[in-house]
């Protein structure tokens, strides 16, 4: 049986680290400060939101919250991340996605100042992570890195294998392995022979949104399975991208759905604006 990699466990440890740093910040007058969007009422979003709340109330980071309504303009949203950029108070800004069709959400986080985009999809962070620089990195990756890291599983030399190429996770993630000196492989809806592949992968990472999509036969024995989806399954269960009860017979490490990687993705959310509050440019 595999390991569980205790994502809630690990982050909970993460922001204690977090909470010092914090306190040391707050003590040269840095208050650390993060600025949320969101717009319309997409129900996932409110949830996630609430949890991005709960972490800063938690650590002592200041949190402003602003709920736009679904048919506001791309001008009017542009222009409200603009007077963002430009409040020294706040070192984050995060737009909550998805937003509506009609805006482009590409121009907004384009406008948000690199600096402070502590979401990482500024395409100034996303170059400088696909050139391999310090910069800013996308949550969710950043948090699947961290917990291979916090348990001391090695990447460097592995072939590593990820489902899915979306910009949130599937995109980063492949640089974020690369970066580590991993042997990347992305699969997506045009993969063929996609079952031949994930058996090859020593470390495989699975964010393509349909519940217990990997199965037993699709993991190579002692593999490490990181299961980045969050689905709910006919009877209303959350439930992850992999087939956890039977994957876990035969890998080595594997994360659960939930406690996995969702409270890795807030933790370095938590470890970004700590990162953008210590440069001491907006403070």
């Amino acid at each position: 049986m595999a390991v569980i990699l205790d994502g809630k466990e690990t982050a909970r440890r993460i922001r204690e680290k977090l909470k010092k740093n914090i306190e040391k910040l707050k003590a040269k007058n840095i208050f650390p400060k993060l600025a949320v969007i969101m717009v319309g009422e997409d129900p996932a979003s409110k949830i996630y939101v609430k949890n991005k709340s709960k972490a800063c109330e938690e650590l002592g980071v200041k949190y402003e919250e602003f709920l736009l309504k679904e048919d506001i303009s791309q001008e009017q949203l542009l222009n409200l991340i603009e007077e963002l950029n430009k409040r020294r108070d706040i070192h984050g800004i995060l737009l909550q996605s998805p937003i509506p069709k009609h805006l482009d959400i590409n121009e907004a986080f384009k406008t948000i100042l690199p600096e402070k985009d502590v979401d990482g999809f500024n395409p100034i962070n996303v170059g400088k992570l696909v050139l391999g620089q310090e910069t800013l990195i996308s949550c969710t990756p950043f948090g699947v890195i961290k917990l291979l890291e916090e348990y001391n599983i090695p990447i460097e030399g592995k072939n590593a294998v990820v489902i899915g190429r979306s910009n949130i996770v599937g995109k980063p993630m492949l640089h974020c392995l690369l970066n580590k000196n991993a042997t990347v492989t992305i699969c997506h809806s045009k993969t063929q022979n996609l079952k031949e592949i994930t058996k090859t992968a020593d470390i495989l990472v699975v964010a393509i949104g349909k519940p217990k999509f990997v199965t037993k036969d699709m993991v190579k024995p002692e593999s490490i399975i990181i299961d980045v989806g969050i689905n709910r399954n006919e009877e209303g269960k959350v439930c992850g991208d992999v087939d956890f009860e039977e994957v876990e017979k035969v890998a080595s490490y594997i994360t659960p759905v939930p406690g996995g990687i969702g409270p890795m993705t807030i933790a370095m959310l938590m470890e970004n604006i700590v990162k953008t509050a210590k440069n001491g440019k907006f403070c």
